[in-house]
């Protein structure tokens, strides 16, 4: 599965940015689906996860009430709607694709295919 991250880009303090993640194959539906950023200098860390068919998703405390995970299946992509950015929400922003349990979303390590990845920089 090849994943393509877009909608990133520069965004202001309060304001809103919405990332796509679309997947190659029609088998889409089949995986768990995971956002995660990494900004410079720290470690990678989740920061959504939805199911398979859309009706459970869990964010971090972080993003909480802020950001909203969700997918489309009949267009193969993963959505990201981010709003009151913040500065510290900057990072490079990867989607993932995973065939483990839902249980198991928060863990990079359960991820078979991820996205190349979307640089995200919020200004105060």
């Amino acid at each position: 599965v090849q994943l393509q991250a877009s909608g990133g880009g520069l965004g202001q303090a309060g304001g809103s940015l919405r990332l796509s993640c679309a997947a190659s194959e029609r088998t889409f539906s089949r995986y768990i689906m995971g956002w995660f950023r990494q900004a410079p200098g720290k470690e990678r860390e989740f920061v959504a996860g939805i199911n398979r068919n859309s009706d459970t998703t869990i964010t971090a405390d972080s993003v909480k009430g802020r950001f909203t995970i969700s997918r489309d299946n009949a267009k193969n992509t993963v959505y990201l709607q981010m709003n009151s950015l913040k500065p510290e929400d900057t990072a490079v922003y990867y989607c993932a694709a995973s065939l483990s349990v839902f249980s198991a979303i928060r863990k990079a390590g359960v991820y078979n295919y991820w996205g190349q990845g979307t640089q995200v920089t919020v200004s105060s």
